[in-house]
């Protein structure tokens, strides 16, 4: 049961992600993807901490504290530079697809360092996801700006950023569970962003926010970032970095569903063949062939 938790629990996230995706969008003509960033993890922290300071016994041992900062710079800090810059060159359904690499990277990294056998299964469940995504973005993916490949290769490098925390956070998560980890991982990050954002002035459109702007800000924070990350460190805890990093293919998924019901994008048939190929990657990914019982036999 602890591994269907956190494959739900990752599906969650990521479907929760791709919904922020659409409220980034909002705020990214009022204010620009730094001070986004920063916005989205500074809130989200403000909202774990108390949560992870009433579990004194689990926050992370001094020893832990060094690690924990760096993995939040990799993939709170790194992790959106590299995904808000790979968007400058190259168009959302592509960098969705070079995003959905993150199975892939995950599983090879995993195998190389040991922290989780490569099976036939799982390597088949993942290339599965990719197809899908593939097909739900088709439409997306027949255009390409000049140097788009430099954007892919950016999302790609993200995607690097968020297989290695996947990996390396799990023993950290196992010491100190998910809430004090995430907090701590997330105020490194977002302590860098918040940083470079008053350095370059991101802050100053601030002042014209209106009550749309504060509510698309608080939404990244709360569901963007507090609940997504912490149900991905939920995840990490219970199942293993593939099976969580293979939920992040429904990212466009959801993406492209709130977009069909809030803007009134149509929803295509390769948007719909996408979604049952997605989830069946996962479901192959994510589960083990029935084993047939052998009997020994009685020889008393």
């Amino acid at each position: 049961m602890g591994e269907i938790w956190g494959v739900l629990a990752a599906v969650l996230s990521s479907a929760l992600g791709g919904t922020s995706i659409g409220a980034t969008r909002f705020l990214v003509g009022a204010i620009d993807p730094l001070a986004i960033g920063a916005f989205r993890f500074g809130i989200g922290v403000l909202l774990l901490l108390p949560l992870a300071l009433l579990q004194r016994g689990s926050w992370p041992q001094r020893g832990d504290w060094l690690g924990t900062a760096g993995l939040g710079l990799l993939f709170f800090a790194a992790f959106p530079i590299l995904f808000n810059a790979s968007l400058i060159f190259t168009t959302a359904a592509r960098g969705a697809l070079a995003l959905s690499t993150l199975p892939l990277l995950t599983m090879l990294v995993g195998a190389a360092l040991g922290a989780e056998p490569l099976t036939a299964r799982k390597t088949i469940g993942v290339l599965v996801t990719i197809l899908g995504v593939s097909m739900a973005l088709l439409s997306g993916l027949a255009t390409a700006p000049p140097g788009a490949w430099r954007g892919d290769l950016l999302m790609v490098a993200a995607a690097l950023c968020m297989a290695l925390y996947s990996i390396w956070s799990k023993p950290y998560i196992r010491r100190s569970g998910p809430i004090p980890f995430t907090t701590l991982a997330m105020a490194a990050g977002a302590a860098v962003l918040v940083a470079a954002s008053l350095l370059r002035g991101s802050f100053a459109p601030v002042a014209d926010f209106g009550a749309p702007q504060w509510f698309g800000a608080t939404y990244l924070g709360a569901f963007g970032a507090a609940l997504t990350f912490y149900l991905w460190a939920f995840a990490l805890e219970r199942t293993t970095p593939t099976r969580v990093a293979i939920s992040v293919t429904v990212n466009p998924i959801a993406a492209s569903l709130v977009g069909a019901a809030l803007l009134g994008e149509p929803l295509s048939w390769n948007l719909m063949a996408g979604i049952f190929t997605v989830l069946a990657g996962i479901w192959i990914a994510t589960t083990q062939p029935q084993q047939a019982r052998v009997v020994a036999p009685d020889t008393h």
